[in-house]
């Protein structure tokens, strides 16, 4: 019997393949106390040896075909696996309480879980307790001598279904063979749902149900488009979603004939649709996905995953490559943003009930000027080589933007008295993301040459809502007309001063969002590279004059549903 199941949808396109279904092994034991304790040791090295050449091999795999910022995660693992705190306390348990490895593991990896868990009001320590989940997991099953199944063993042409997929699922998806995937949990902004749109997979999440009513072996179809799984389809539905696969794919195509093509909209307005980087290997996917500028390179992504801080020199190549790849367009490079869900083992941080509001980005760079003063000289170096814009992150007062300004005129002037060439055309600017710089936003509009909004956490800070909290997701509406009204003031500010105002958070590549967005004056639009000729294509479409019409009607509406069913209704 045909079933069909709601979701979220997470990454465009249509699959249809048998299920696969992605289930947890039984890592069940009998708890027992050893005599030889040296031996159960021996037995926690052995296991621990495994894992780290597993998940180094995934880590270099998930580097090669995703980028490095997508693999940091297994850096954090492998920190695990080697965290004294973590591997010595299981060391302890054995040794003081007698108990086999898998039970010491069992129970330091449960205090650990439970403890991030606790944290209720903190996002980075909850992701911390899935860390340890997918870390302990995989340590178990070494210690029991289970096999477990894992994406990577896959060899035909399947749809996986799971409860969720962790870091290292995800990272192990062969695209020649895994054709969609879909989850009982998760929603746009989790790591699986973020991973398939880097990877194009279709893929449909939050769907709560699928795991229970799936069964192995059987044909499904996993709708990214509407975010819908129909379980046992008739020959009818399967011929059906085959056409709708084809014209998706027919539709790509004509996508790809807009790469050498500039943004117009229907009455000829110019507008940028940049994309999102982490390191210099993903400028690649911008210059093949026909991109205008690199909107964001989130430069923390060079600090994680090592032992010490990159050095002046290493980072001067990595924007100097970024800038030469891009030829000339535009390049937003973001400075550090450490703290918050990003941490660094050589850089201790004080503990904090919740880093996203605490000791981060700017913040941590005004007071640790060396650590800033290296990057910003770096960057001056490099500005030479390109059009580089400086972005400073989690700006939240004028004394701040001043401050970090301050600091890096001073390195320009002592870099062009040493007889260093720096360019004279770095526009510097700074995230819109704290509600507080939003509603100012007109007096740093006379501080600043250029404002980006960062939604993810705009949105957030605004509502008063974790975006990963499930419980209270169903606030994290980018349309909502308060958060509008917050980007229109931001944009109107900008424009006044005859700066630009673009857009680095994932609102800026939701279609139902972009016409939006249009409407308000949004300059630039910069999301996941893969998402750039879908945006292109649909902003040819639309008209920005007829659009701005609109507007006030957006401002004055007080809904998000109000604003989505507005869009559907009058813009499509």
């Amino acid at each position: 019997m045909t079933e069909k199941i709601k979701g979220i949808a997470a990454s465009a396109g249509i699959a249809i393949a048998k299920t696969f279904i992605l289930r947890n092994p039984d890592l069940s034991f009998e708890r027992k106390t050893v005599s030889d304790k040296e031996s159960e040791k021996k037995k926690l090295n052995d296991a621990l040896e495994v894992s780290k050449k597993e998940l180094t091999e995934i880590k270099e795999t998930a580097e090669r075909e995703l980028g490095k910022d997508k693999a940091e995660v297994f850096a954090a693992h492998l920190m695990f696996l080697s965290d004294p705190e973590f591997v010595g306390a299981i060391g302890s348990k054995i040794d003081d309480e007698g108990i086999s490895a898998e039970s010491a593991l069992q129970d330091v990896s449960t205090f650990f879980i439970q403890t991030f868990e606790s944290m209720k009001d903190n996002a980075y320590m909850r992701e911390r307790a899935a860390d340890v989940r997918d870390v302990s997991k995989r340590l178990l099953a070494h210690l029991l001598g289970v096999s477990f199944t894992t994406p990577a063993s896959i060899t035909e042409q399947t749809v996986i279904i799971a409860e969720d997929l962790t870091p290292s699922d995800t990272a192990q998806l062969n695209r020649k063979y895994v054709k969609g995937f879909a989850t009982d949990i998760g929603g746009r902004t989790s790591h699986s749902a973020i991973m398939s749109r880097s990877m194009e997979i279709p893929a449909v999440v939050g769907t709560k149900t699928v795991m229970s009513q799936a069964k192995d072996g059987e044909i499904a179809i996993v709708d990214g488009l509407k975010g819908e799984v129909i379980l046992n389809p008739t020959e009818e539905e399967i011929e059906e979603y085959k056409s709708k696969a084809a014209a998706f794919k027919e539709q790509q195509e004509e996508w790809k004939k807009l790469v050498h093509e500039a943004t117009k909209t229907k009455d000829g307005a110019h507008v940028i649709l940049g994309a999102n980087i982490g390191n210099p290997g993903d400028v690649t996917g911008v210059v093949n996905n026909g991109g205008e500028a690199v909107g964001l390179y989130r430069t923390e992504f060079l600090y994680m995953g090592r032992d010490q801080l990159p050095t002046e020199d290493e980072q001067f190549d990595a924007y100097k490559e970024v800038l030469e790849k891009m030829e000339g367009k535009p390049v937003v490079i973001r400075t550090l943003d450490i703290g918050g869900d990003k941490k660094l083992k050589y850089l201790p941080l004080p503990h904090e009930m919740n880093p996203f509001l605490g000791f981060r980005a700017i913040r941590l760079c005004l007071e640790r000027q060396d650590i800033f003063r290296t990057q910003l000289r770096a960057l001056l170096r490099a500005s030479v080589f390109g059009k580089l814009r400086i972005m400073f992150p989690m700006i939240a007062t004028i004394n701040e933007l001043r401050e970090a300004k301050k600091i890096l005129f001073e390195e320009k002037d002592k870099l062009v008295a040493a007889g260093t060439e720096v360019s004279d055309e770095i526009q510097v600017g700074m995230m819109m993301e704290i509600p507080a710089a939003a509603v100012l936003a007109d007096r740093f509009a006379k501080e600043a040459d250029f404002f980006s909004i960062g939604t993810n956490d705009l949105i957030q800070y605004t509502m008063a809502a974790d975006r990963m909290n499930e419980h209270v997701s169903y606030l994290y509406q980018p349309v909502n007309p308060s958060i509008l009204r917050l980007v229109s003031n931001i944009i109107d500010a900008a424009h006044k001063e005859g700066h630009w105002a673009g857009m680095c958070g994932e609102m800026a590549g939701d279609s139902t969002a972009i016409p939006v967005l249009l409407a308000l004056g949004l300059d630039e639009f910069s999301m996941s590279a893969t998402s750039i000729l879908p945006a292109r294509s649909q902003l040819l479409r639309l008209s920005k004059e007829e659009l701005s019409k609109h507007k006030e009607a957006f401002l004055n509406m007080d809904t998000a549903e109000e604003v989505l069913d507005y869009v559907k209704t009058k813009m499509n």
